[in-house]
């Protein structure tokens, strides 16, 4: 194992080391929170990418392959479709409303009545995505070091800590460009081509296996359609996913650029099926189908590659973990804490502003790491904070792109109705039921629309803002404007 140790160090050192240089790049809040806005199509598409691969696409897909067989891809493949929903039908409204947060387009869309509420359950989101991201360390460093499940915690928390708070997005993105390529190659090239060899290729794995692991709708259409209403619009709404738009140097970047890391999504679910599906002819009597990588992976590869696929799995937990420590960050400092002191937007404090926000990303690392530790149910914990995120925001934030006549009252009430529905759905049902986001998601429309028509329409000159701000026309926006370059 001395190689595949090597191999990991140097990945983890390497990470430490683009933090270090990010840092040196991060002089202004732009240049903290989304890279100065500045990415090309290629570092747009690469990181894209990386934030919504993270462990539950890589170890949970290849887990859901071993159980269902090819069906499996369906949770990753939704992911997928809704990033390139995002990218053909919104990014490129996104990107020119130069923003920073979710909360932020709600405010100027509605007449800055919105943010805290809205920024407190995307802090939840943000927050438990990151604590169940940290918490995949664990598998990974139990394989490769064979320590207890807190040190793998603590360690793999502290280095996506590390370089987060050092440098802000632009560590991120580097690192994230970095883990790209890793899990390229460590997944589609690697494991994937050398799992379906030792299988026996795809006759063999057809002869030793149920047909039901061979058709495409085999994991049930209910769940599909659960996975479609959580994760597909959840990628339209998602912070984490919003701030990296945010970082595209232009509206075409974002709309292309994600185009091709959506493709790219669907690509890397039927990967991760395919891997399962191998792993079940070579380990029918697994205990835990989670366990079908790491066992696949220890067993299979070879000395050095075993590593770098072990190192492209860590990379997929990071760039997640990552992403999402900076998005909740940003809700807790500019949407909560900023708001809550009633600091407001004053100009001139954008080089103070980066130490207020790496602060944040520091205590809130800290934060996930603690409660990652404390947690033992990651399943609920994730299925809890997208209720949350769909039942609530998805109405008001859609709502705002597309219907003229939605008012502040509105979204507040979709926000409110919708949130509290799930709750209380989920207290009834059961956590991992399926109905509390199909109700609460119903619940938050009809308050939308009802309080919308009830209430007096949103003054003109928010309307007049918002539409100079989605053409990228506002005067505001000219101390961001800076060259263009990759």
């Amino acid at each position: 194992m001395a190689v595949d140790y090597t191999v990991i160090v140097v990945y983890l050192a390497g990470m430490l080391a683009m933090g270090w240089w990010g840092m040196r790049r991060a002089k202004s809040k732009s240049e903290f929170l989304v890279a100065g806005r500045r990415l090309g199509p290629a570092m747009y598409s690469g990181t894209m990418a990386a934030i919504v691969l993270g462990g539950a696409s890589t170890i949970g897909g290849v887990g859901l392959g071993y159980q269902y067989g090819l069906s499996g891809a369906w949770m990753v493949f939704t992911i997928g479709l809704g990033l390139l929903a995002l990218s053909v039908f919104f990014s490129a409204r996104i990107a020119r409303l130069k923003v920073y947060t979710v909360s932020e387009m709600l405010d100027l869309r509605y007449g800055g009545r919105a943010g805290v509420i809205s920024g407190v359950v995307m802090w939840a989101y943000t927050l438990m995505l990151a604590v169940t991201s940290t918490i995949a360390y664990a598998t990974i460093f139990d394989v490769l070091f064979d320590v207890n499940r807190t040190v793998a915690i603590v360690l793999g928390g502290a280095i996506v800590v590390a370089y987060s708070t050092l440098g802000g997005m632009w560590s991120i993105t580097l690192t994230d460009m970095v883990q790209f390529v890793v899990k390229t190659i460590g997944v589609l090239l690697l494991l994937l081509p050398v799992a379906v060899v030792k299988a026996g290729g795809f006759a063999e794995m057809r002869a030793k296996l149920p047909a039901s692991y061979f058709d495409p709708l085999g994991v049930g259409g209910e769940t599909i359609f659960t996975y479609v209403l959580i994760y597909t619009f959840g990628m339209l709404i998602g912070q984490d996913i919003w701030q990296r738009v945010f970082t595209a140097r232009s509206d075409r970047t974002a709309r292309w650029g994600g185009t091709v890391a959506g493709t790219y999504c669907l690509a890397y679910a039927l990967a991760g099926a395919v891997i399962g599906t191998a792993a079940k002819v070579l380990y029918p009597d697994l205990g835990s189908p989670d366990d079908a990588f790491a066992t696949i992976v220890k067993d299979e590869l070879p000395v050095g590659v075993r590593g770098l696929v072990l190192a492209a799995a860590l990379a997929a937990v990071m760039s997640t973990s990552s992403g999402a420590l900076i998005a909740c960050a940003t809700v807790a400092n500019n949407d909560i804490w900023s708001r809550l002191r009633g600091l407001g937007k004053r100009s001139g404090e954008e080089h103070d502003e980066v130490a207020g926000n790496r602060a944040f990303i520091l205590v809130m690392g800290l934060a996930v790491i603690g409660t990652a530790i404390a947690l033992n149910d990651v399943v609920e914990a994730l299925t809890v904070a997208y209720n949350l995120l769909v039942g609530g925001l998805l109405v008001p934030i859609l709502g705002g792109l597309l219907w003229k006549r939605g008012t502040a009252e509105g979204a507040l009430a979709a926000v409110a109705v919708g949130g509290l529905a799930v709750i209380g759905l989920m207290a009834g049902y059961g956590i991992l039921a399926n109905e509390p986001v199909y109700y609460g998601l119903l619940a938050s429309l009809v308050a939308y629309v009802a309080v919308s028509l009830a209430t007096r329409p949103t003054d003109e000159a928010v309307l007049a803002a918002w539409r100079e701000r989605l053409a990228g026309r506002s005067p505001e926006l000219a101390s961001e404007t800076v060259p263009a370059h990759q």
